[in-house]
Formats: C-alpha cells, sequence, structure tokens
C-alpha cells in the first residue's frame, strides 16, 4: 500500500491507523484504503480471495447503490486471477511515456504532471507533518497516495489532524476536483473491464463523501 510517513518519525502512516474512530469511520477509512491499493499496485491473489469471501457476508437485498457496486468488485475479484489484474494495471497504468489513464491530480486539474497542485499538496502534507516513504516512486499527487491522506485523517490517532475538518478540507480541495474525470477515463477504455467496476466503485463512494461533507 502507498506509505507516507510522519516527520521524524520511522513508522510508515500505515501502521498508525485502522482503530480508532467510530465503526462508520473505520468503514470509510478501510474503503479508502482499498482504493488507494487498487491504483498503487495491481491485486495479488490473496486480496483477490479475500473480497471474494465478503460475498457470503453481503446483504443481497441491499439496493444501495454503493452496495452493488462494491459486488461488482466483487465478482471481478472473483472470476479473475492476480495475473490478469496485473496484465490490465501495466497495459493501462504504466508506462514509460504517457498511459492510457494517468493517476495523478496534476494532469487533470493543470494539464501536465508536476505542477501547481502537486505543490498545493505537498504543502498541505506538510502542514498535517506528513511526507512520502523513501521508498515511494510516486508523487504525492497519485490517486493512492490522496486516498491513503484521507484514510490517516479518518482513523489517525492524532485528534488535531485526524478530523473531520481537515478531512472535509482535503477532500474538497485535492480530490473532489478530479476524481469524475478520473473515473470516466478508466471507463472511457472498453477493454479495461476489471478496473471498471472499480473505478464505478471510487466514484460512488467518493460522492457520497462529497455529499455528507457538504451537510456539515
Amino acid at each position: 500500500m502507498t506509505e507516507l510517513e510522519k516527520e521524524n518519525d520511522t513508522e510508515s502512516l500505515s501502521t498508525e491507523v485502522g482503530d480508532i474512530g467510530l465503526p462508520e469511520d473505520l468503514a470509510r477509512s478501510d474503503l479508502y484504503g482499498l482504493i488507494a491499493r487498487f491504483f498503487h499496485l495491481p491485486p495479488d491473489q490473496e486480496l483477490l480471495d479475500q473480497i471474494a469471501a465478503t460475498a457470503e457476508q453481503q446483504d443481497t437485498a441491499d439496493e444501495a447503490p454503493l452496495a452493488q457496486f462494491w459486488m461488482d468488485v466483487v465478482e471481478v475479484a472473483k472470476n479473475n486471477p492476480a495475473k490478469a489484474w496485473h496484465d490490465e494495471f501495466d497495459l493501462n497504468f504504466i508506462s514509460v511515456g504517457r498511459p492510457n489513464v494517468v493517476l495523478n491530480a496534476s494532469f487533470y486539474l493543470a494539464g501536465h504532471l508536476n505542477e501547481r497542485p502537486l505543490v498545493n499538496i505537498r504543502k498541505a502534507l506538510e502542514e498535517f507533518g506528513l511526507e512520502s516513504a523513501q521508498e515511494v516512486t510516486e508523487t504525492e499527487d497519485h490517486i493512492s497516495a490522496l486516498c491513503e491522506v484521507m484514510r490517516y485523517l479518518i482513523a489517525g490517532d492524532d485528534v488535531e489532524i485526524s478530523n473531520l475538518t481537515n478531512q472535509r478540507v482535503f477532500f474538497n480541495e485535492h480530490i473532489r476536483p478530479w476524481y469524475d474525470e478520473l473515473c470516466d477515463a478508466i471507463e472511457g477504455i472498453p477493454e479495461m473491464h476489471l478496473y471498471h467496476p472499480v473505478a464505478a466503485l471510487t466514484r460512488e463512494f467518493l460522492a457520497i463523501e462529497g455529499q455528507s461533507f457538504d451537510m456539515i
């Protein structure tokens, strides 16, 4: 999973979240973490098996759109091996030039990589006392990194940083303006059938997040 570190702290961010907060907030944190995982690396077979196993726990009568989108992800996880996911990921997200789908905010907000949106995100992370782990190659405006930040802001152990106000501001400034375009880009490639359900789930979840923040 994408890793961020607290400055002057050898522990990665991913070790500091996961058990702080109300159950519904932990569920939000987990979903941000899963989305980050899907876009950081293709899922391995263990993760796919874990997702497929949740089918037994789902209420098939649940007609909420998010639940239905989740079941679509469960189906493609259950019916496609890790190699198929790996191939689709590499074909569309990895390239020595411009990939079929760019996963960075700067591209959608400024038209190029490494532009002002990345600078703004780095400034926000600095204010939170966070920085990228040295082994992470993606820039901080990558969708997986942004989802990891949200995960920390929801379930981190420092209430001065991990709180609803910071969640709302960070989401509205750094995720909300462009996630629809990212999902459109993924869904616009017919051959990307595995990541279509992931994009649909991402879009629905982030739309719900935006609606919830608007009510604050």
